[in-house]
């Protein structure tokens, strides 16, 4: 009893301590240049073109030639998705795949947004921006700027940008009414990968900076999850008199001592600063100790040797299809893999799924995508300065229920001391923006407000 009364004084002191240091500080702004070779001495070719996703009878034809010759390997009996992805389900996606998914209509999807490209640091970044179709009278739109993360894509807006560009005709409140800009992580679907090591999570913050620059936008407000939370993160470290507001489903706050606190939650709950919903959502300790161990084994090849599963997956669109839909599945609620089709129908439309999927074959940017963690991850991971940076802009947090771990507001407040609206989501999980637009546009939105009032 004494020994863990004196461990929380402990940590106690050392939280208090760090805390009291509140010192503002940004990221040095620096320069890079990721296209072959080296760096051009002309300027930069700053223009935006129109650019219309495309495809073609013999993409097509070759994907289902691939998909043909499907070699799986038989499930074990009962085994649902513990072992990963159920082959016995895979068979029905391949086949919906083959006989029922028109990818050219999907196309047509992608198209209903405008999409363009300009190059930046030596690459062509691809994005979305969509303004709203009409405005009240007397009113400006507010920049918005969405990024998403592995193994998603700019895709996954495209349910909350009606819902954010023209909220009046889906029955919310027009008191805020945005344009949307969602580019495309460099290596993802239609940017262009780095031809040179280094481009990290800073990188890519300072190439989506420049953007929004390019597009004429001073301040305007971030939204991210997964790598778009950590993009959004930096680009508030680098150029906080920018970013008028920074609003996450997912953070990265582990280097600090809330952590530590974990194993003397249940009996100091009130002195750590948890809620009851904090306890239903961390507690027991062991099952998301499991969990967490269970879901990260992607996450150590890709920070070590992403290539190599990489010719695997760009070479198989059944591969790829299985390594990604996994995800989909457990990162949406972790108990769906207990189940048979691993719940990917209960959630989102196989339609919606193989989009996705379509992205990353088409463009063959599953391995450059994977990179991404060996450039975060894979050398000094957690040392880098931003990790041990504040923010200073103001911070709004939607809590999802089925997110890979929960993060109580006393963590999120350590990292962000200006977080004005934290929330706990009502349900949700990894991939808040494709499962939950109409929540996590409402909580966009309030956040939004909360920021205009101050």
């Amino acid at each position: 009893m004494w020994l863990e009364i004196l461990l929380a004084s402990v940590v106690g002191f050392v939280i208090y301590w760090f805390v009291s240091r509140d010192k503002e500080e940004t990221l040095p702004f620096e320069e890079g240049w990721w296209g072959p070779g080296a760096r051009p001495t002309a300027p930069e070719d700053e223009s935006i073109h129109p650019f219309k996703v495309e495809t073609s009878d013999e993409e097509i034809n070759d994907l289902h030639r691939r998909i043909e010759k499907v070699r799986l390997t038989p499930p074990l009996e009962d085994s649902r998705f513990h072992y990963g992805f159920n082959s016995n389900y895979l068979k029905k996606i391949l086949s919906y795949w083959q006989t029922e998914f028109d990818w050219r209509k999907q196309v047509e999807v992608l198209n209903r947004y405008p999409h363009f490209k300009t190059k930046i640091e030596g690459l062509n970044i691809h994005f979305i921006h969509v303004k709203p179709p009409q405005l009240p009278a007397g009113r400006t739109p507010k920049p918005l700027l969405m990024v998403h993360g592995w193994p998603g894509s700019f895709y996954e807006f495209y349910n909350i940008i009606p819902l954010l560009t023209d909220p009046k005709t889906h029955g919310l409140s027009d008191e805020h009414v945005f344009e949307v800009i969602c580019p495309s992580i460099p290596g993802y679907g239609f940017s262009e990968a780095s031809s040179k090591k280094g481009l990290n999570s800073v990188a890519t913050a300072r190439i989506f900076y420049k953007l929004m620059l390019r597009l004429g936008f001073q301040e305007f407000y971030t939204q991210g999850g997964d790598w778009g939370s950590l993009i959004c993160t930096n680009m508030a470290q680098l150029v906080p008199s920018h970013v008028k507001g920074l609003h996450l489903n997912m953070a990265f706050v582990l280097r600090n001592f809330y952590p530590l606190t974990l194993f003397l939650g249940p009996r100091f709950r009130k002195l750590f600063g948890y809620t009851e919903r904090d306890m239903e959502l961390m507690y027991p300790l062991k099952k998301i100790f499991f969990s967490l161990i269970r879901e990260s084994g992607y996450m150590h090849i890709q920070s070590t040797k992403p290539d190599t599963v990489g010719c695997a997956l760009n070479d198989s669109p059944v591969g790829l299809a299985a390594y990604i839909l996994e995800k989909f599945s457990t990162w949406t609620n972790a108990e769906f893999r207990d189940l048979e089709d691993g719940g990917l129908e209960r959630k989102f439309s196989l339609d919606d799924l193989l989009t996705i999927i379509m992205i990353y074959w088409t463009t063959g940017t599953i391995t450059s995508s994977q990179r991404f963690y060996k450039e975060n991850m894979g050398h000094h991971f957690m040392a880098d300065k931003h990790h041990q940076m504040k923010v200073h802009v103001p911070m709004g947090f939607a809590a999802f229920p089925c997110e890979l771990l929960h993060v109580p507001e006393k963590w999120v407040r350590f990292k962000y001391p200006k977080l004005i609206s934290y929330s706990y989501m009502a349900r949700g999980g990894h991939f808040a923006a494709f499962e939950e637009p109409k929540l996590l546009a409402q909580d966009i939105c309030k956040f939004v407000g909360l920021v205009e009032q101050q």
